[in-house]
């Protein structure tokens, strides 16, 4: 197994978090704040590079019924340019929830999620990152598609 590298992709903040080499735990990196989608190419190639990441998978923000949104077409446009920038695979996961599960775990933690948005984005990737690697478990168990 190879580090994955997890990305919560927003226009303005971006979680990130990292597996360790087995694939078995998620961690926290850090929220990049940028300013445009060259800048968040740029730093997110950059932590993938300096982390020695063998995948990035970019959350894709679906609707509800399974649909594509605004949302999930540009974190999409930010993942195809974020593969021709690397030379590690790219893919996109399903994070529907994330976010509000990222929430929810921070307010049982003690911790104001409200007024630190970073951390909610930072959890949001590693909860994107848990599921993307117990799916991979499972496939490798022959549980799952």
């Amino acid at each position: 197994m190879t580090r994955v590298l997890a990305v919560d992709w927003g226009e303005r903040r971006i979680g990130l978090a990292l597996s360790d080499p087995t694939g078995t735990l998620a961690t926290g990196l850090e929220t990049l704040v940028v300013r445009s989608a060259a800048e968040a190419v740029r730093r997110v190639a950059e932590v993938a590079r300096e982390r020695e990441a063998g995948r990035i998978v970019v959350g894709l923000p679906l609707l509800l019924s399974g649909g594509r949104g605004e949302a999930a077409e540009a974190a999409q446009r930010f993942a195809d340019a974020l593969a021709a920038a690397v030379t590690v695979p790219v893919e996109t996961y399903d994070e529907r929830l994330t976010s509000a599960l990222s929430a929810r775990r921070l307010r049982e933690a003690g911790v104001r999620a409200g007024r630190d948005r970073r951390r909610v984005d930072q959890g949001a990737a590693v909860a994107l990152l848990e599921s993307y690697l117990q799916r991979l478990a499972a496939r490798a168990r022959g549980d799952a598609p």
